[in-house]
């Protein structure tokens, strides 16, 4: 019975640990949108305690105090979590080697796996156990800070063009206001600047919140800026350009569109977010005509030439917003971002019941 307990020992503590070590690879090293039970479940976890504190917010500003902290504080649980199941892992394998009981077990599991060396195993194998110990601990903790400086230099390329629709669009960023600006200031005929740009942003976004997917959750410095608002209105106003400003067709201002609903709609394939996949035009989308009709009058008043089948240009526009309009909105409510009109004002809460993180599929 003694060796048939220390081989279930030794079995559950290598499970152990290398549940850990196929967390972290997938979650650090593997450049796809994969993500494994454990690494899904601290996220959630933390998340559902975020979201008991969220309920006492009064007021977006309290929310956003808050959810800055989400990101930070979901990254290092899960890499405390990696090391208490390191620390549990090696714990049952010193058991079985040693036969000194747990306690005395765990010691020397915390003295290998942290390198303090302060109580050294007897045997062979033991020491082989304390070698390994001191090896994952010490992976797991530099892949961390090899981690840290590329979460945050995709952070600052991204609110790089954030901060850019801000001073076009304005804050909150309005597709109307980046649309109303380009026209005084003779640029509405070509608006390639800003569409090429953020083609790649788009790409660029789609890579680092599927790869690295925490990073969706960081948010901009400015509480009243946001990737996915930003992303929102750079899309309407493409949207709007191919179908209710009488200029020729900007093929640029297509291509932006098409960029910027891949990239939602990875982010929320990597999230479980449902959306049509095959949306067709004059399916409805959660702008109302009458907000449209309202948009085209502050343009028309602002001198911007509109294209006189109002109808039409209804229809054109809501077909090429149902490609996103599904993970735009609930995107925006996932990450609780900051009010801006035609995203995060109709945003759709987030539920951990309906919005599950999964493996990514790619078609």
């Amino acid at each position: 019975m003694g060796v048939l307990r220390d081989v279930v020992l030794i079995l559950c503590g290598v499970a152990l640990i290398l549940a850990v070590v196929d967390s972290a690879i997938r979650t650090f090293v593997l450049p796809r949108g994969v993500v494994v039970a454990l690494t899904r479940f601290v996220m959630v976890m933390v998340r559902r305690l975020f979201d008991l504190r969220l309920r006492f917010a009064k007021s977006y500003e309290a929310r956003d105090r808050v959810m800055a902290m989400y990101g930070p504080l979901a990254l290092f649980a899960l890499v405390a979590v990696w090391l208490v199941l390191v620390l549990a892992g090696f714990t049952l394998i010193f058991w079985a080697i040693q036969g000194d009981g747990p306690r005395r077990a765990f010691v020397e599991s915390g003295s290998s796996v942290f390198t303090l060396g302060f109580e050294r195993p007897v045997g062979a194998w033991a020491d082989v156990a304390a070698f390994a110990a001191a090896a994952v601990g010490l992976a797991v903790l530099a892949l961390l800070i090899a981690y840290l400086p590329s979460i945050y230099g995709s952070f600052s390329r991204r609110e790089v063009l954030v901060a850019h629709v801000s001073a076009r669009a304005g804050t909150p960023p309005r597709a109307v206001d980046l649309l109303r600006r380009a026209h005084l200031i003779g640029q509405l005929h070509d608006l390639d600047e800003i569409w090429v740009p953020y083609q790649t942003w788009f790409a660029e976004t789609e890579e680092t919140h599927t790869s690295i997917p925490l990073l969706a959750f960081f948010r901009s410095p400015d509480p009243d800026r946001s990737w996915i608002t930003a992303s929102g209105a750079v899309l309407d106003a493409a949207a709007f350009v191919n179908s209710a400003i009488d200029l020729p067709r900007q093929p640029m201002a297509a291509l932006c569109v098409r960029s910027g609903y891949s990239c939602l709609r990875s982010v929320a394939d990597y999230f479980g977010i449902p959306y049509p996949h095959d949306p067709r035009q004059g399916e409805p989308v959660s702008i109302a005509r009458e907000e449209f009709d309202g948009a085209c009058r502050e343009l028309e008043a602002a001198g911007v030439p509109l294209v006189s089948d109002r109808d039409q240009a209804w229809l054109d526009f809501a077909g090429w917003r149902v490609n996103y309009d599904a993970v735009l909105i609930t995107l925006a409510g996932l990450i609780v971002a900051p009010y801006a009109p035609w995203s995060s004002d109709r945003s759709i809460p987030f539920s951990p019941r309906a919005v599950r993180l999964r493996r990514r599929t790619r078609s």
